[in-house]
């Protein structure tokens, strides 16, 4: 698994999105690509992420699995998160035990946001590129941690 960066799509304007949830929902393959500013070390992940409802709740559940590589090594990594949709059309990301993460609003096609967590922060920056691409850029700084992670989701199907 290489952590070179993910190919380029034609570059343009971000392709708004009138509504997250909808729009999320399927399955995307991602391709991420993690540096730690401050050893210099890089790695990749590689696999999917699945958005669906769950079950008999009002909200998506993104469950991203696949293999981290680190220092030579691969493993199985993944996580999940909750996606609860608004009215207006954009959402709120939660972590899998429903703490708040952060807001989401595609509706433009370009959102940042940030996330304190302990005294590192995390700022975020998603794009859509089209119907069928985004991107999301994680910066996070602090005295725990000087790292960037750079994700492309690619959709394999619709629900």
């Amino acid at each position: 698994m290489s952590s070179t960066a993910p190919a380029p799509s034609t570059p343009g304007t971000p392709h708004p999105v009138p509504d997250a949830v909808a729009h999320l929902t399927g399955r995307w393959t991602v391709h991420r690509v993690l540096r730690d500013l401050a050893t210099g070390q890089e790695g990749a992940f590689r696999g999917t992420a699945v958005f669906r409802p769950a079950a008999g709740a009002t909200h998506l559940l993104h469950v991203e699995d696949g293999g981290l590589t680190w220092n030579g090594a691969t493993g199985r990594a993944g996580r999940t998160l909750l996606l609860y949709g608004r009215p207006d059309g954009t959402a709120d990301v939660r972590f899998a035990d429903g703490r708040p993460f952060h807001p989401l609003d595609l509706r433009t096609g370009h959102w940042t946001t940030r996330h304190p967590c302990g005294r590192d922060r995390y700022d975020g920056t998603f794009t859509v590129v089209s119907a069928d691409e985004w991107r999301l850029t994680w910066r996070t700084t602090g005295p725990a941690k000087d790292q960037l992670q750079h994700s492309v989701y690619r959709r394999a199907d619709r629900p």
